[in-house]
């Protein structure tokens, strides 16, 4: 009886041997790959109680719900995932840990704290207009035009001077005078320091005829007068007095102050006696504790005043309507 009891139970008992022997085998695999798996995930992204791969430990350091990652097991069902099309909204956390450069984010200063827009430089404190076709009292003027008398139209009036003066080419005979408007952007002073002249070149003076703008004076104006000779090495813009419809105005220094309620006008009349000049102005400001300078041009160019000592001179005959020479 033992032979066939043992013929009968020998086989089972290698078969429960042979199973439990691969049950072994697949659980030590499972141990290995899941080792592996947790060896390369980063240290922030540890598997939490729950089984879900960093999301009690973004939702904890974001606060806002913005973490490094979204969580890969606990997002609400029917929310939408985030997509490379639709990248999440940046957030200071995010910002601050990544050291992106999203809008809650800034960039740190040389001392470690966050810079602000408003510490970026600002611009100067003042503005001004300026303009280069002023006449002497609204009628005295000479431009330099390489034409003949017939060929040129007869005076503009002051307000189209510049016009006029580009159509024909024409150069400022003997002087320019600038009229330079400044004022403040606040109602904080600023003060202005010195007003330097910059001359750039010199030729001999430009040909042609010399043609006198005295047609009908204009209003007065009550600027600050300066005289600068462009004929010396080194010209200076010279404080001088000056007269507002028969009333003398005595020469001032400066500085002066301005504001955007009190604004200057100053009147710089520039000479030569024997060149073509290119110059421009540089009006040096203070406020605050801030300092500058800003460059007074003929709209990007430099200005330009020629000689017209020898030259045809000409003024305007309003009976005839033509040009004839001017005499003395």
């Amino acid at each position: 009886m033992s032979g066939p009891v043992d013929r009968i139970h020998r086989p089972r008992t290698r078969r429960w041997r042979r199973r439990r022997v691969v049950v072994a085998v697949a659980a030590m695999c499972a141990v290995l790959a899941t080792a592996g798996s947790l060896s390369f995930l980063p240290d922030d992204r540890k598997t939490s109680g729950n089984g879900a791969v960093g999301a009690v430990d973004a939702s904890r350091k974001s606060g806002s719900g913005h973490g490094a990652g979204p969580a890969r097991s606990v997002a609400p069902t029917g929310s939408p995932s985030p997509s490379a099309s639709t990248p999440p909204s940046p957030s200071p956390s995010l910002s601050a840990r990544h050291g992106g450069n999203g809008t809650a984010s800034r960039a740190p200063s040389s001392s470690g704290s966050p810079t602000t827009p408003d510490a970026a430089p600002a611009g100067p404190p003042l503005t001004w207009s300026v303009d280069d076709h002023a006449w002497a009292h609204g009628c005295g003027h000479d431009y330099v035009v390489a034409k003949p008398p017939a060929q040129v139209p007869p005076p503009p009036a002051p307000q189209d001077a510049r016009t006029w003066a580009a159509t024909q080419g024409a150069v400022h005979g003997r002087e320019t005078l600038v009229e330079l408007s400044v004022q403040g952007r606040t109602d904080t002073a600023v003060v202005l320091t010195a007003l330097r002249v910059r001359v750039t070149g010199r030729s001999a003076p430009a040909s042609g005829n010399a043609y006198a703008m005295d047609q009908g004076c204009g209003g007065a104006l009550t600027p600050r007068y300066f005289d600068v000779d462009l004929d010396k090495d080194r010209p200076i813009a010279r404080a001088v007095a000056g007269n507002d419809a028969g009333t003398p105005i005595p020469a001032v220094r400066m500085p002066y102050r301005v504001s955007a309620t009190d604004p200057e006008v100053l009147l710089i009349t520039a000479r030569t006696e024997g060149c073509d000049c290119r110059w421009w102005l540089e009006l040096d400001w203070s406020s605050q504790g801030r300092t500058g300078t800003v460059r007074i041009d003929d709209r990007g160019r430099p200005f330009r005043t020629s000689a017209v000592a020898g030259l045809p001179h000409y003024e305007y005959d309003t009976l005839n309507r033509s040009w004839r020479t001017r005499s003395g």
